[in-house]
């Protein structure tokens, strides 16, 4: 949990973990892509105490503001061996914390801005004195919000779960619907199969009743949660939380051709999320110039990611600022 202060003026925030100096250029351009679309409030860069202190000294150089937050595990958690991202995940959790704030939209370091996302900031949720009540557990269905997990596996990663199949991706099921999908989610209640949200955006009012529902949660059930922070959502609240469409956590994998391309649209896409590895940045030469995606798939998207990096980087020349990051 972070120290209980604001360290900025506004009571609604966006917020981004930051637990090494890898994601430093994703950070970065993040925040850039904010403010190039006149986004009205600040983003928080929520660190723990495995920041190094150049990372700290880059940020700080850029103006960002940050906070600090511990770094939240389960005393018993599941191996993630195979996706050692996933020990980092439960930290995503701590924006349920964050009370000094009334209103959180928490955004993955890897995730890219390319139209104005303010409307999150008044989306309507359940005041958390109702959602933290036991006894309205049937009638609270706005907890918070976020965008569907694709669960399609397009990868075939053998240590995903077995039902992650396309026929039960909430995304199949709007492949018909393709306009409908531009500004509507799945509803978790009848038209995702598996119910499943995907962490890299949360609308979040912040509650510490929730927060304390959260954890222990987490402490009774880490060990069985294959991917941290969203199976731990996905359980706990499962039916009772905003789906989002697609366009506010598009996940760069819905482009592919066979996976969701049927819903996706370019110039519709709100934020981007680069999940999976590489990360666009990685794919910067030591000039700082993009080379190019590893995956032809990606062409468009990391493209689109390079644009604002570049753009992002020349200003904070402008500034005096060229760490290479």
């Amino acid at each position: 949990m972070a120290d209980g202060k604001r360290v900025v003026d506004s009571d609604k925030v966006y917020t981004v973990l930051i637990t090494n100096e890898a994601y430093l250029p994703g950070l970065f351009t993040l925040d850039y892509s904010l403010r190039k679309h006149g986004s009205r409030y600040p983003l928080v860069a929520l660190y723990t105490d495995t920041v190094p202190a150049s990372a700290h000294e880059a940020i700080d150089r850029r103006g960002i503001p940050k906070q600090r937050i511990e770094y939240l595990l389960p005393t018993k958690g599941r191996d993630y061996s195979n996706d050692p991202r996933f020990y980092d995940c439960w930290s995503k959790l701590t924006p349920f914390s964050l009370t000094q704030y009334t209103r959180v939209v928490q955004l993955d370091a890897d995730m890219l801005v390319r139209h104005n996302i303010d409307d999150l900031m008044t989306l309507p949720l359940d005041d958390p004195a109702v959602s933290s009540d036991p006894a309205n557990q049937s009638t609270s269905s706005r907890v918070f919000a976020a965008g569907h997990a694709c669960v399609c596996n397009p990868l075939r990663k053998p240590h995903y779960p077995p039902d992650w199949l396309p026929s039960n991706c909430a995304f199949t099921t709007q492949h018909q619907t393709p306009d409908l999908a531009q500004h509507t989610g799945p509803d978790p209640t009848t038209d995702s199969p598996l119910g499943y949200m995907n962490g890299g955006l949360q609308v979040v009012n912040p509650s510490k009743a929730l927060y304390a529902q959260i954890l222990d949660h987490m402490e009774r059930g880490a060990a069985n949660m294959d991917f941290a922070d969203q199976s731990l959502l996905s359980d706990l609240f499962r039916a009772r939380w905003v789906a989002l469409p697609y366009v506010y956590n598009a996940l760069k994998t819905l482009r592919w051709p066979g996976v969701h391309d049927a819903i996706w649209r370019d110039d519709r896409v709100r934020v981007v999320h680069y999940i999976l590895a590489p990360k666009p940045w990685d794919e910067r030469g030591p000039d700082g110039r993009w080379n190019g995606p590893a995956n032809p798939d990606d062409d468009v998207t990391h493209r689109w990611w390079a644009e604002y990096d570049a753009e992002r980087r020349a200003a904070e020349r402008d500034r005096g600022i060229d760490d290479g990051l």
